[in-house]
């Protein structure tokens, strides 16, 4: 197996963890490359990550057949948008704060690459939302987590209409609407009272933003449905924001379509993983502070 590697340069010691994490593929016997992006930083690099080969992510993920994101989930985030393009599995190397979705940690390191050597793992596939805005600089864009309209820095709220294939489904004024993955569902959404989704469903959360209603709650919907729906604001512009790191703009009236695409994402992950372990020990989802008292 050859391994690609993404390291997020910003992280204060990614020297030192590709270091190590390199030395621990050679120990294993796997062939591994590195984003070229690393050699931003190339005057901090040792001789012996110098000697590694560099290529652009295009290559990468062609000439890989794993590729390791290190650093956080937002790293995570940004490795997957890119391999969407391509069928080349993706895991992520947990460097920074939470870690839900570059789920494994330093510590396990070894133990990850003897089920790797192995072949102690399977390959999931997790859907991709896609959508269309004709009015929008970018007319189509791509999220793995979420997609979020939202009235942006205007103080007051905006009306959010929804219709769900040829069905009228409800308008209503708020902040804004999340429109998350399973992948997403503990994201954003979470935060909003939206459902945690086993990342092995096949549907869409839709969870309005501060609704101006007792009765407006979050909904969930079978994938193979397409959602359109009609943003209005007295502001200038609203605001689509795509996995919190790509925000698009367009003055209102929005009219945007979101359905499940046709490209995925494939995440590598061992049978040690087991994602309700990570719900309950990140998340701390399920866990009766009777029975299990914070100390």
């Amino acid at each position: 197996m050859r391994i690609g590697i993404i390291p997020n340069t910003s992280k204060e010691n990614i020297v030192q963890v590709v270091s190590s994490f390199s030395s621990l593929l050679r120990k294993y016997g796997f062939e591994h490359q590195l984003s070229d992006s690393f050699l931003e930083i190339k005057e901090k690099l040792p001789p012996e990550i110098l000697e590694i080969n560099f290529l652009p992510l295009d290559e990468l993920f062609k000439q890989s057949d794993l590729v390791v994101s290190i650093g956080g989930d937002g790293t995570m985030l940004t490795t997957a948008h890119v391999a969407i393009n391509y069928s080349t599995p993706i895991m992520g190397l947990n460097i920074g704060k939470l870690g839900f979705l570059a789920e494994y940690d330093l510590e396990g390191i070894e133990s990850l690459l003897q089920d790797l050597r192995n072949n102690d793992y399977l390959i999931e596939e997790r859907i991709v939302l896609e959508a269309d805005c004709l009015r929008c600089v970018d007319k189509k864009m791509f999220s793995i987590n979420d997609v979020v309209i939202d009235k942006g820095g205007w103080p007051k709220m905006v009306e959010i209409t929804i219709r769900v294939d040829e069905n009228y489904v409800t308008t209503f004024s708020a902040d804004g609407l999340i429109l998350a993955t399973p992948t997403g569902s503990t994201g954003y959404s979470l935060s909003t009272g939206g459902p945690v989704i086993d990342p092995k469903s096949d549907v869409i959360a839709l969870s309005p933003i501060s609704p101006h209603t007792l009765n407006m709650r979050p909904i969930v919907l079978a994938s193979s449905q397409k959602i359109y729906i009609n943003v209005k604001s007295q502001h200038s512009a609203v605001y689509i924001n795509c996995d919190g790191q790509r925000v698009h703009s367009t003055p209102p009236p929005l009219d945007i379509v979101i359905y499940k695409s046709d490209k995925k994402v494939r995440l590598l992950r061992t049978k040690s993983i087991n994602y309700f372990k990570i719900l309950r020990e990140k998340l701390s989802w399920g866990l009766d502070i009777r029975r299990n008292p914070i100390l």
